[in-house]
C-alpha cells in the first residue's frame, strides 16, 4: 500500500477538498487526484464523493480513513523514536502556544531550560484551532488548547482555569463597576480576536444567549494591540482575568463578567497514541512538579 496515497487521502478528508489538501502537502491538485484514484483502484471501491465545493467520505471511505490515520501515526512514531534514539540527550521540542498563553508558558520554559539547556524549543504561535491541526498532523508534540477538547483524540493536563473579564478604558463609565452583566454590553463596540480563534465563538454564543449580537469594532491576533485599541477608546474587550492583573490601573478599567461567566481554560495537550520524544516527556515531568493556575488563584 502506497503511504503517499494514504497521506493524500487523509489530507483531503481533513482539508475538505483536493486543492486545500494539495496546499498542505505542498504538491499539486492533479497529483493528489492521481494518488486518490490509485488508492480507490487498489481498494476496489469509491472512497470519496466529489462535488464542486467539497469531498465527502463514502461508507468505504470512513473505514479506510480510520485505518489510514492509525497507519500514518504508527509510521510517524517509528521515525520519531528512531530520531529520538539518534539524538540521545540533544534534540528539539515543538510546542504550540496560543495568543493568550505566553504568560503560562514563560515560567515553564525558564524552568525547562535550566534543567535541559541542550534541548532547543521551537514555538508555533497561533489560535487553538490551528494548534490542534498541527498536533494532529504531527508537526507539534505539545500544544495549548482551549478546553473542552476532544477526549478521544487528545491526552491533556490543565494549565489554567480562568474566566473572562471586561477590559475598558480607565475613564469609561465601567470604571465604577466591579462586576458587569454581559447583557449590559449589547451596545458596546467589542475588540475581538481574528475570526479563526475559538474564543470568538465562545463570546458570540454567550451574547446570543443574552439576546444580542455583539458589535465588532475590530479584530486582532495580538494581545498588546488589543490593549492599545481599548486604551485609545476604540472599543472594549473580553479577556481572561489572568491576562489583566498586571495592567496599569490608571490606564484601564477591569470588571468581572457575570450573568453569565464565560470560562477560559487552557490545557496542554498531545495526540493520544503518538510517540512523545524524550524532550516532550521531560516537559511533562516538569509540569508534574508545578501545579496549574486554578480559578481561586487567578481570580484573586
Amino acid at each position: 500500500m502506497d503511504f503517499r496515497a494514504l497521506q493524500a487521502f487523509v489530507a483531503v478528508v481533513r482539508a475538505g477538498g483536493f486543492t486545500a489538501a494539495a496546499d498542505s502537502l505542498r504538491t499539486t491538485q492533479p497529483t493528489v487526484s492521481k494518488l486518490i484514484r490509485q488508492l480507490e483502484d487498489e481498494m476496489g471501491q469509491q472512497l470519496l464523493q466529489r462535488n464542486s465545493r467539497q469531498s465527502r467520505l463514502t461508507d468505504a471511505g470512513q473505514i479506510v480513513f480510520l485505518h489510514a490515520e492509525a497507519l500514518l501515526l504508527s509510521a510517524a512514531n517509528i521515525h520519531a523514536e528512531l530520531a529520538d534514539l539518534k539524538e540521545a540527550r540533544r534534540g528539539e521540542l515543538r510546542i504550540g502556544v496560543p495568543p493568550l498563553g505566553p504568560h503560562l508558558f514563560v515560567p515553564l520554559i525558564r524552568a525547562y531550560k535550566l534543567r535541559h539547556p541542550e534541548i532547543e524549543l521551537k514555538f508555533f504561535e497561533d489560535g487553538s484551532r490551528a494548534i490542534e491541526a498541527e498536533l494532529i498532523e504531527g508537526k507539534l508534540e505539545l500544544g495549548g488548547l482551549l478546553a473542552p477538547l476532544d477526549e478521544s483524540r487528545f491526552d491533556h493536563v490543565m494549565l489554567i482555569d480562568d474566566t473572562l473579564a471586561l477590559l475598558a478604558p480607565a475613564r469609561s463609565r465601567w470604571m465604577r463597576f466591579d462586576t458587569v452583566r454581559l447583557s449590559e454590553l449589547a451596545q458596546e463596540p467589542l475588540i475581538m480576536f481574528l475570526e479563526p480563534y475559538m474564543l470568538n465563538e465562545r463570546i458570540e454564543a454567550a451574547c446570543r444567549q443574552c439576546g444580542f449580537t455583539p458589535k465588532i469594532a475590530g479584530r486582532s491576533g495580538q494581545i498588546s494591540f488589543i490593549h492599545e485599541l481599548v486604551r485609545s477608546g476604540v472599543g472594549v474587550a473580553l479577556l481572561p482575568k489572568s491576562e489583566l492583573h498586571s495592567l496599569g490601573p490608571g490606564e484601564f478599567s477591569v470588571s468581572s463578567l457575570v450573568d453569565p461567566e464565560i470560562p477560559w481554560r487552557i490545557d496542554l495537550a498531545w495526540l493520544r497514541g503518538a510517540y512523545l520524544s524524550q524532550a516532550a516527556r521531560r516537559w511533562l515531568d516538569l509540569m508534574r512538579d508545578k501545579p496549574p493556575m486554578i480559578a481561586t488563584k487567578v481570580h484573586g
